[in-house]
């Protein structure tokens, strides 16, 4: 007779660490590829992917190859001085994404500030905008982190009650409302336009075809800088290596995270010109494990494996197909009111208010049944597998939502 620890895990965690998250149920303790097992040796399908960080899949073993071979040698040096790693993974990385320079960081949250201070100083050095005038625009229903700067862009009560006051300089306008752009973008002082190509957090909402590239036109006109959001949406995981490759452009200043080390190791990465780079001198900026031989190798890897394991295609091909299916029971369904979404990166929408405990409670169901997602915002529930699944195992993970979603069908 198999002992549930799960309770015991579950115990410590509340008994000893902050309250500042509210996980699902389960207990993990092994990864592998598009699944995961509990403490129990229960299996399920990651319908998470630690929100689009484990792309490459749990537990990949170039990638955890690439880190053994260098913890072994050197993990950490700080920027004080330079190793032998870092301008290697610098090169490739430019190269991979062509760009001039990056900024490697560890979290996309620290991306996102970088990406900030950037777009400020070369406001006041190249655009010549008045001393501590900078603006940057954000939009409803974005989220790049928690730190008070990033909060600061948000119009989520839940991020901001009780953690004023906020960072200035900040504008928030509609998502996908071009007339909003083009108005905020007559003030001379604004430096940047900052967004998600889709918004992950919000729901996975998906902009108007034509939101992105017309943006960015704006922004170009006016001299501001486009900032792209992609640490949730790149590395492969809206079928495309960027999402804005969607939409064929390349944004100004290009912010990574999350896949960008295959969820073995946090790394980070700002990647932009050599105008905007470059305004940034010693010890205006960095971090003391930025650039560590450790992350590059490991990101490097992690790239190598997107290629060479050809995933942009494999989200593309594999998103389309799994809208397909679950549309085919959706179109009948008085549950879920839509399924939204660009290669792997999808959500659905229960239909019901956002206070409703529906997604939570399908959830749990869709956890008894062997798949784990999470639901965002109350009635939407994501769905970003690995990217490297396959069309039987789509079969197979849609089988038991479909099953669970009719245990919360309701009769006409």
């Amino acid at each position: 007779m198999t002992i549930d620890n799960s309770s015991y895990f579950i115990d410590l965690e509340n008994n000893y660490g902050a309250h500042n998250y509210h996980p699902l149920p389960v207990v993990l303790d092994k990864g592998e590829g598009i699944y995961v097992w509990d403490v129990n040796n229960k299996k399920y399908f990651d319908f998470l992917s630690a929100y689009s960080a484990v792309n490459q899949g749990h537990c990949h073993p170039k990638i955890n190859e690439a880190l053994i071979k260098q913890s072994s040698k050197l993990t950490l040096t700080s920027r004080a001085f330079h190793n032998n790693v870092l301008g290697e993974y610098e090169k490739f990385i430019t190269d991979y994404f062509g760009y001039d320079r990056v900024l490697p960081m560890n979290t996309g949250v620290e991306g996102g500030e970088t990406a900030v201070k950037l777009a400020r100083k070369w406001a006041y050095e190249i655009k010549g905008v008045p001393k501590n005038r900078a603006k940057i625009i954000f939009v409803t229903g974005n989220f790049w982190g928690r730190t008070l700067a990033a909060i600061s862009s948000s119009n989520d009560p839940l991020s901001t009650k009780n953690f004023g006051p906020f960072m200035p300089g900040y504008e928030i306008i509609p998502y996908n409302d071009l007339n909003a752009l083009e108005n905020s973008l007559k003030d001379p002082n604004v430096a940047a336009f900052m967004v998600e190509p889709i918004q992950g957090e919000a729901g996975v909402v998906v902009p108007d075809d034509n939101y992105l590239l017309d943006a960015f036109n704006l922004c170009k006109n006016n001299n501001v800088l486009f900032i792209a959001d992609e640490v949730q949406t790149g590395i492969a995981r809206t079928g495309k290596m960027i999402c804005c490759d969607h939409h064929g452009f390349k944004p100004d200043i290009l912010i990574l995270g999350k896949a960008l080390s295959g969820g073995v190791f946090p790394v980070s990465a700002v990647l932009s010109s050599n105008e905007i780079m470059l305004t940034i001198k010693p010890g205006e900026h960095g971090s003391t494990y930025g650039g560590n031989p450790l992350g590059c190798k490991v990101a490097i890897a992690a790239l190598k494996v997107v290629k060479d394991e050809k995933l942009c295609q494999n989200s593309f091909e594999m998103g389309n197909y799994f809208r397909k299916k679950l549309n085919e029971y959706i179109s009948k369904s008085n549950t879920v009111k839509l399924v939204r979404g660009k290669g792997l990166l999808n959500a659905i929408v229960i239909d019901d208010h956002e206070e409703s405990d529906t997604a939570w409670n399908i959830c749990l169901k869709l956890r008894d049944n062997g798949l784990l997602a999470k639901p965002t915002h109350g009635n939407i529930i994501r769905f970003a597998p690995p990217l490297t699944i396959n069309k039987t195992e789509i079969d197979s993970a849609v089988d038991i939502i479909v099953k669970s979603l009719k245990e919360f069908e309701t009769s006409e």
